[in-house]
């Protein structure tokens, strides 16, 4: 094995741990130190796959990763836990032990998943293909986990990194067009989250999106049981000739 497929596996490896670190973290702060490690380590492991598959468009995905993912979302997501006043994240709908344990599984069935298509696949990168997948996964799992908004978008956000390391692992990276169609819609997205965040602070003083239930529209009228008594019609105003 060459050295440069070592170093894509060492940092598919990095990739998972990471995947795994940010599932079991409940400080916000640390969450995206954590996420913007993952960036990093994504972008160091493409511009690996482009030297050595002598792939030059590969390295403007490596400038855009950089760009996006170690530097500009995390900034964002600073300053917004900073205006928010947020700090820890310590609720969430399953314990930890219990999230890494469904985590597991989930890395088992990926790599059942990604088998056969490693075995039709040519690239070098075949073999991390089941780390990308589990990624994804995880990702999606810490989504579900969280209780409050903001470790839910880093989930998301986390979640695309692991997309884009399959394609990375499937075809070589996808077309630049594609890529900068991708950058504009998350950062948009975390434009448009962050305006939604500090919408649901002002109005429940809290990031916890378990309020959003019980939302209603205090206009909608209560539908009759058979036991309400009918309501009695008022009678008009009398006019001034009337009375």
């Amino acid at each position: 094995m060459s050295l440069g497929s070592q170093l894509i596996n060492l940092f598919a490896a990095m990739l998972l741990l990471l995947a795994f670190a940010m599932l079991a973290q409940r400080r916000v702060v640390t969450l995206i130190d954590l996420f913007a490690a993952q960036g990093l380590v994504l972008a160091l492991s493409t511009a690996v796959v482009a030297y050595t598959t002598t792939q030059p468009h590969l390295y403007q995905s490596v400038a855009l990763t950089l760009l996006l993912k170690v530097f500009l979302l995390p900034w964002l997501l600073y300053r917004m836990v900073r205006k928010l006043d947020v700090r820890w994240e310590f609720e969430g709908l399953v314990n930890i032990p219990a999230t890494m344990l469904i985590g597991i599984v989930l890395v088992v069935f990926a790599f059942n998943l990604a088998l056969p298509i490693s075995r039709l696949a040519s690239t070098v990168t075949r073999s991390t293909l089941g780390i990308a997948i589990a990624s994804v996964m995880l990702s999606f799992l810490m989504m579900i986990v969280r209780r409050k908004a903001i470790p839910q978008v880093i989930g998301f956000l986390a979640m695309e990194n692991g997309l884009f390391f399959a394609a990375t692992s499937a075809t070589y990276g996808m077309p630049m067009v594609v890529e900068l169609g991708i950058a504009l819609d998350v950062l948009v997205g975390m434009l448009i989250l962050g305006v939604f965040f500090f919408q649901i602070r002002e109005r429940f003083d809290s990031l916890d999106l378990s309020h959003l239930e019980q939302l209603r529209d205090d206009r909608t009228p209560r539908p009759r049981t058979p036991g309400d008594a009918p309501r009695r019609r008022e009678a008009p105003p009398a006019s001034a000739g009337e009375r």
